[in-house]
């Protein structure tokens, strides 16, 4: 089976990580979360727009260029490489997702497909994993989960109360709202496997963003470790150092495929795509949170401060590593696909080392 991307897929990356060099370099991040209230810029909005990024799983009918699951991995871990301050997955992966799935209603798909792809339109999306809503008081249409219901409402419908993250890029709210058969635009017989797809898409972009989230702090930390001299020397001349951030190395290269995969099962609709994404978001999680630590030890307790770059990555991968599920929710769900699994195989069965008494000591 052949897991590599086409050349037009790795081009497309490579265009969109140019870009961003450009436009998201971390001192222009810092100027929108220091000085817009929403914490996010029309002007990079428009950018993202004009490169195809709101665009990119819309269908060509309303305006969009129908890519799918396998196209945004690769975004996505850019975009997390550059800590994009924006609800660009929300509303270009995770809305149109909902949108173009819903059973009936083709005037709401009119209404908004088209500005989404057009980048005039953010759209915040509620569901249970996560106890608040990301931007939901910057939307203009919040699509929110109730009973495996979804129901569709405008700003002025809703009650958002903001809860400050770790990640000042993120905007949290706690939303109070009605439902009521006005907002619902889908029953729950099919709204519930629309959630599910949804949240495995979710987690996988979560994944996927953690993954060059640690590439980006793996990356400082080499720099800082190439610049910074004890006794003369580079610090990343030494030994111990140079295997710490090889450790990072090792992992990210490991979770990369493990992600791929999951895009790959979730593409094609895979039965057993949640094993895959929990297995993802596990990894990703994994290589973030190794690559936060030891590029702190690179840099030594300034990187905790708010003038080293460091720290806008570290607390973006905290609050991704819980989002859309934490680490013992996707523990469960490859537990459970486990445990199902030896269950139909039956008790009988012998597996390799698990004889008690082939363990000595």
């Amino acid at each position: 089976m052949d897991f590599t991307f086409e050349d037009q897929q790795l081009a497309f990356r490579d265009a969109i990580h140019k870009f961003l060099m450009v436009e998201a370099a971390p001192e222009m991040l810092r100027e929108i979360w220091e000085t817009t209230k929403s914490g996010r810029s029309a002007e990079l909005r428009a950018k993202l727009a004009d490169q195809g990024l709101t665009a990119l799983s819309v269908p060509e009918e309303f305006g969009g260029i129908n890519l799918g699951d396998l196209d945004w991995v690769l975004v996505q871990q850019e975009l997390g490489y550059f800590a994009i301050p924006d609800s660009l997955t929300d509303a270009a992966y995770l809305a149109v997702y909902l949108l173009t799935h819903l059973p009936a209603d083709i005037n709401l798909k009119r209404d908004w497909l088209p500005r989404i792809a057009a980048g005039k339109a953010r759209i915040a999306v509620g569901h249970p994993l996560n106890p608040f809503v990301a931007d939901a008081a910057n939307a203009d249409l919040l699509l929110l989960w109730h009973d495996d219901e979804i129901h569709a409402l405008k700003p002025g419908q809703i009650t958002a109360s903001f809860n400050p993250s770790i990640d000042l890029s993120r905007r949290l709210y706690k939303v109070d709202w009605t439902p009521s058969p006005a907002t619902r635009i889908c029953p729950a017989k099919q709204g519930r496997q629309l959630w599910k797809d949804l949240a495995d898409r979710a987690a996988l972009a979560a994944a996927a963003q953690l993954l060059g989230l640690a590439q980006r702090m793996l990356d400082l930390g080499v720099d800082h470790a190439a610049q910074r001299k004890q006794f003369g020397k580079p610090v990343g001349s030494f030994q111990a150092v140079k295997h710490h951030l090889a450790d990072v190395a090792v992992k990210i290269e490991f979770a990369e495929p493990v992600i791929h995969r999951a895009a790959q099962a979730v593409a094609e609709d895979d039965p057993r795509r949640a094993l895959y994404v929990s297995h993802a978001k596990l990894a990703a999680g994994e290589a973030a949170r190794l690559a936060g630590r030891r590029s702190i030890q690179a840099h030594g307790a300034m990187g905790y401060t708010w003038e080293a770059d460091l720290q806008m990555y570290m607390k973006r991968a905290w609050a991704l590593d819980a989002s859309w599920g934490d680490a013992k929710f996707h523990k469960a769900r490859v537990a459970a696909d486990i445990l199902a699994g030896a269950a139909a195989i039956g008790p009988s069965t012998t597996f390799p080392n698990m004889n008690p008494e082939s363990h000595h000591g």
